[in-house]
């Protein structure tokens, strides 16, 4: 069996290859497809809360929802809103 000499540049060069790669299966998958209308467990999920919490949220107005046949819908990008306009900067 023939040996192979691997250079710095060699290594480099895969490097660049590999992280290539890495970004482009990110940017075409992201691990998560945001669907424009979310039901109650996945909203639980994405924001790590228990379904009272979920439910206070939408009592007090805080997030906005759609029922439709009993069932509940959140509008992901109402979601990010809400997130974003909750935002607090400590500054230190």
């Amino acid at each position: 069996m023939a040996a192979t000499i691997i250079t710095t540049e060699d290594l480099r060069e895969f490097k660049k290859e590999l992280l290539e790669d890495i970004k482009a299966i990110m940017n075409n998958q992201s691990g998560f497809a945001p669907k424009k209308w979310l039901k109650s467990p996945e909203v639980r999920d994405l924001l790590s809360i228990s379904p009272g919490t979920l439910q206070n949220l939408r009592i007090n107005g805080t997030l906005p929802y759609t029922k439709v046949g009993g069932v509940i819908y959140y509008d992901y990008e109402e979601i990010l809103k809400v997130m974003e306009e909750n935002r607090i900067h400590n500054k230190f």
